[in-house]
């Protein structure tokens, strides 16, 4: 079913689009979006990954499984989207836009 799948895209390499799970990246994308800032200078990646995971669903995610990779996916293709930026200075942080 070609409804179980996302396009999504990279703020890295924004001509090349990829094919996930459409399930796990919008449960990752809502539970990101609860928890970002709405400004700067956001939130270290690392302490935005720990904050979602209370947001997962466990079915889709248990106990936390493979969310770090599902955050960066879903965190690229915000960025790319204009949804969430960083900030501009080291170390990355992440705010809503």
């Amino acid at each position: 079913m070609a409804d179980d799948k996302i396009e999504v895209r990279n703020i890295n390499s924004p001509d090349h689009i990829t094919r996930v799970d459409r399930a796990k990246y919008e449960d990752m994308k809502q539970a990101l979006l609860k928890v970002l800032p709405p400004e700067g200078p956001g939130m270290k990646v690392a302490e935005a990954q720990e904050a979602a995971k209370r947001h997962l669903d466990d079915a889709l995610f248990p106990g936390g499984a493979k969310s770090g990779w599902w955050l960066k996916c879903v965190q690229l293709d915000l960025e790319f989207k204009g949804v969430i930026k960083r900030a501009e200075k080291p170390p990355v942080r992440l705010s809503r836009t």
